[in-house]
């Protein structure tokens, strides 16, 4: 990619927001839309300044849970993922159930955990957990199954061990696949938290960003609840660029996906 071309990936998308904003302020001024119905940009800059405590303590909930929860999902996917490329039985036995996990809305089970678990953080967690494990799994699952057969071949001509072929075939051809996985996981991790946390906030749990946006709305106080929504909007952008630059780092000299090309 050319200078230039590097250039226009970060300038333009700042051009689209900044225009978006102001299309927004200009709709609101135009219209006379009142701000408890759609605030102004600046409103809703001024809430977030002067709310600024109230929505960091919230804010730092809602990290700790989606945070633990792609911890959890990264952990539990990739150690299942091991097992069902190392047992054919294990893979026929229990996928179906991590397919049952994905497939189930968790808004829906989400009353019944918060119901048979008696911590709420707990819950809380569980929920995000559940939206977040599969793409990990699914994801690393291909990984450890996509490795070159022509090298499996020359593994069992040189009479490799499980776990050495495990550790300098399979994983190394799997991390592609499970930092892919893993980028989809982060965004799906705060998901399940913040739809959680509106389950929970509808008996009483109040803590994260979701129960600010549930609160704020009870008030009709629609500055803050655009305040929320925007740090929710922000931590999933950072997250996500997180991830990625992650996978960039571990993939940068050595896979295609991420090696520069020339212009």
């Amino acid at each position: 990619m050319t200078r230039h071309g590097r250039m226009a990936r970060w300038i333009l998308p700042a051009v689209i927001a900044v225009l978006a904003v102001v299309i927004w302020d200009r709709v609101c001024v135009w219209n006379e839309i009142p701000h408890y119905i759609l605030p102004r940009p600046g409103v809703v800059a001024r809430t977030l300044i002067n709310d600024w405590p109230l929505l960091f303590d919230a804010l730092l909930v809602t990290l700790q849970i989606t945070a633990l929860a792609l911890a959890l999902a990264v952990f539990g996917g990739v150690g299942l993922a091991i097992l069902f490329s190392q047992s054919r039985l294990l893979n026929l036995s229990f996928y179906p159930f991590a397919v049952m996990l994905q497939v189930t809305p968790v808004i829906a089970i989400a009353p019944l955990i918060f119901i048979y678990v008696s911590s709420k953080m707990a819950g809380l967690l569980i929920c995000a957990w559940i939206v977040a494990f599969f793409p990990v799994l699914a994801n690393t699952t291909l990984g450890l199954r996509s490795a070159d057969h022509g090298l499996q071949d020359l593994f069992s001509i040189y009479g490799a061990t499980r776990w050495q072929r495990l550790r300098l075939l399979q994983l190394p051809a799997a991390l592609p696949y499970f930092l892919g996985g893993l980028r989809i996981a982060g965004g799906l991790a705060l998901i399940g938290a913040v739809v959680a946390e509106y389950v929970a906030g509808t008996g009483g749990i109040g803590a994260g960003l979701a129960y600010t946006i549930l609160e704020a709305g009870y008030r009709l106080n629609i500055p803050r609840m655009f305040a929320a929504l925007a740090l929710i909007a922000a931590m999933g952008v950072v997250i996500f660029a997180g991830l990625a630059l992650l996978s960039h780092l571990l993939l940068r000299k050595w896979h295609e996906s991420a090696m520069r090309r020339g212009s």
